[in-house]
């Protein structure tokens, strides 16, 4: 079949077209206007993608994920926040829509059943280039349509928090649970730094450690100068000794030359001796003055003795003081270092267990933080979700579109007429041009007479 003779065909069959066309339209008409008008109300909600967490600050990183909006649109058509819906508007207790579950023979709670109802005339639609999100409902009325809608878009707020605050809530628990632990950890720890430091006696282990220490070195001080005080000593009466053992003179000694009262007897002694050399060249030995001025130099000569062996005593004393102090001195650096050391392993101890307490006491109070944290997240009703437009009842009917509903109509019903006039003609074939002619006999046509039929007057 060429064009030709579709064309000639629906030409001559269009009244079959024609009709069946007309009754297409019609029937689409009628049906349209039979129907029940349904209102559908569009609520807009506004999902910020890069929202901050009021309580630590930081970016919620979980929103900027690609499927978030998507997820988000799942979240709305949940059977969760349907049935959020059916509660807030206590669908539950509608005679008629208790009727319509004994009708349906619904099984389980009506309320399951009333939220998946709803969510059969629901329909989200998220925008692609933007965070807007389109909540449509479509109802036999206005105002439920608009009332429904609103419904939806609370209760999904209401879950996007609950969502949000559940594993806070968990967490917090965990938290709880946990803090109890580190706080007795935390309290041993305490108790064992606390009771080594009563029986130790311990107070400040730095501070005591440092002033032992300055101590020590005092004393260690203190013992090499008096050792070397005793050396010095030792020497000088060694010296002193050994030369009153072999008969030498120690008055050109230190000792010696330094005291001023031997210088002192020592220049009597010389005026006296002077004296008396004088005096025996005048007198006699018997004489009275020269036994005098003998007697007074034997006198001076005696306390000159007398002077240097309290010089000699003098030194063997100090030296056997400081003989002593040395011995003082150098038990209390033993005793000293003993204490220096036994402190030394207290601070080493004390060392092991001040960081246990400063482990448990960061431990307990990063728990303490991250659990108040959470316990405010949980307790937190704050979202990130706004909503932009709220569902007003609608003017128009959403559904039947009649002006739609024709025009679909008209594109069937041509369709329609098409294929009657196509089946009509093939039920009856006739010979509508040359090529009919030539395709049904099989013999080539080699003119065509147009015949003129003159009208009847």
């Amino acid at each position: 079949m060429n064009f030709q003779q579709f064309i000639n065909i629906l030409w001559a069959q269009k009244w079959i077209a024609l009709t069946a066309l007309i009754i297409s339209v019609i029937t689409t008409l009628l049906v349209s206007l039979s129907l029940p008008k349904q209102y559908t109300a569009i609520a807009s909600i506004v999902v910020n993608q890069r929202s901050v967490n009021p309580i630590t600050g930081l970016e919620m990183a979980s929103q900027l994920l690609p499927g978030y909006m998507a997820t988000q649109s799942d979240v709305i058509a949940s059977h969760n926040v349907a049935f959020k819906v059916v509660e807030k508007l206590k669908l539950g207790d509608d005679p008629q829509m208790q009727k319509a579950f004994a009708k349906s023979k619904g099984i389980g709670d009506i309320k399951d059943w009333i939220a998946d109802s709803l969510l059969i005339n629901l329909e989200v639609k998220p925008s692609r280039e933007s965070s807007l999100i389109g909540v449509g409902y479509t109802s036999e009325t206005p105002e439920s349509a608009a009332v429904i809608a609103n419904a939806f878009t609370e209760a999904y707020i209401q879950t996007s928090i609950d969502l949000h605050a559940q594993p806070a809530k968990l967490s917090a628990d965990w938290f709880d649970s946990q803090i109890v632990s580190l706080r007795e950890r935390l309290e041993r720890a305490q108790t064992a730094l606390s009771t080594y430091q009563q029986q130790h006696g311990i107070i400040g282990t730095t501070d005591t450690f440092d002033m032992e220490n300055t101590r020590l070195a005092e004393l260690s001080r203190q013992l090499v100068e008096s050792q070397s005080k005793t050396s010095e000593l030792q020497s000088r009466k060694d010296l002193l000794m050994s030369t009153l053992k072999q008969g030498g003179s120690i008055q050109s000694m230190h000792e010696v030359l330094s005291n001023s009262l031997i210088q002192t007897l020592k220049s009597d002694l010389a005026r006296s001796t002077a004296d008396l050399a004088e005096l025996s060249k005048r007198v006699d030995v018997n004489h009275p003055h020269y036994k005098q001025a003998k007697a007074e130099m034997s006198s001076m000569q005696q306390k000159l003795g007398s002077e240097i062996n309290t010089i000699i005593n003098g030194i063997t004393n100090e030296l056997e003081s400081s003989s002593q102090r040395d011995h003082l001195i150098a038990n209390a650096l033993a005793e000293q270092k003993a204490k220096v050391l036994e402190l030394k392993n207290q601070h080493d101890e004390i060392s092991l267990l001040k960081p246990e307490v400063e482990s448990a006491q960061k431990s307990y109070d990063a728990a303490m933080q991250r659990a108040g944290q959470t316990r405010m997240e949980s307790e937190m009703s704050q979202t990130n979700i706004s909503i932009l437009n709220p569902a007003v009842p609608p003017q128009k009917p959403a559904k039947p579109n009649i002006l739609l509903n024709i025009i679909v109509s008209i594109f069937l019903g041509g369709m329609l007429g098409v294929g009657s006039a196509l089946v009509t003609e093939m039920m009856d074939r006739r010979v509508r041009s040359s090529f009919d002619i030539s395709q049904g006999l099989g013999v080539s046509v080699f003119s065509v007479d147009t015949v003129l039929i003159p009208s009847v007057s």
